[in-house]
């Protein structure tokens, strides 16, 4: 599926433009103002916004900011464009979180790279996560909402770690949000739904207690909530491409060394 991305400007010619450029690689969404643009955000799985920055209702600058500080869309890059070309305004648009920041006019080539620059970085950035069996999960947080979301999601998780039956449901309680507010955030963070995440969160406790060296392998597999050592080991190999035995024997050699 092509990754969607909102255009908000007030001038129907821009969005027009903007829209053709980039309707090859991307599903497009469009809004005419700030206001109109958090509607859409609420609608739709929005992975990416470029916006204009003087529009009368709501303007680029204080709709980076909602997008920036609400924890639904926080982790959403925003690439603000406009006419103003003074570091006075470059600063603003920067210190409110916004991912890029494009002079107008611009060419179509340089909007359409840093687009792709910012959508292939989030995505590097979660296969390292996923596929590094230390790497937190704040690695993927590219702001002070996320971090915080993503710290407070892993301690529910490890906090009920010996659940086997941990799922979205028990999860969304302890986080005091919606089961849906909460699969749509974990989806759009990280690529895994809650369920994989949870997995992985179980395998990577598990890699810190392998890392240790000072329990027994079926010790941790009940540990981090597996239901058998087997499994345990099948999940473990699949995610990290190796054996818990041959991990736990890598690190028990990085030690002596």
């Amino acid at each position: 599926m092509l990754p969607d991305i909102l255009l908000v400007d007030d001038e129907e010619e821009i969005l027009e433009f903007l829209e053709r450029i980039l309707k090859p690689k991307y599903r497009i969404h469009t809004a005419h103002n700030g206001a109109e643009a958090l509607v859409k955000l609420a609608a739709e799985a929005i992975q990416l916004v470029v916006s204009d920055v003087m529009m009368l209702e709501m303007d680029g600058f204080e709709l980076c900011k909602k997008i920036k500080t609400n924890v639904e869309y926080s982790h959403i890059p925003v690439i603000l464009l406009t006419a103003k070309n003074t570091i006075q305004s470059k600063i603003e648009g920067l210190e409110l979180g916004a991912d890029a920041y494009i002079e107008k006019p611009f060419s179509k080539e340089h909007l359409q790279a840093q687009i792709a620059s910012l959508l292939n970085n989030r995505n590097n950035i979660r296969q390292y996560f996923a596929q590094s069996p230390l790497v937190h999960i704040r690695s993927m947080a590219h702001t002070k909402a996320d971090e915080k979301f993503l710290e407070q999601l892993n301690d529910a998780i490890c906090r009920n770690i010996e659940d086997a039956d941990l799922d979205v449901e028990k999860l969304a309680r302890k986080m005091t949000m919606s089961r849906i507010t909460l699969y749509r955030k974990i989806k759009a963070v990280s690529d895994l739904t809650p369920l994989e995440l949870i997995n992985i969160t179980r395998l990577k406790k598990a890699a810190e207690y392998l890392a240790e060296g000072e329990h027994r392998i079926y010790e941790i597999s009940n540990m981090v909530g597996f239901s058998s050592q087997s499994n345990f080991a099948r999940n473990f190999l699949k995610q990290f491409k190796m054996t818990p035995s041959d991990y736990m024997q890598k690190k028990a050699n990085e030690r002596k060394d």
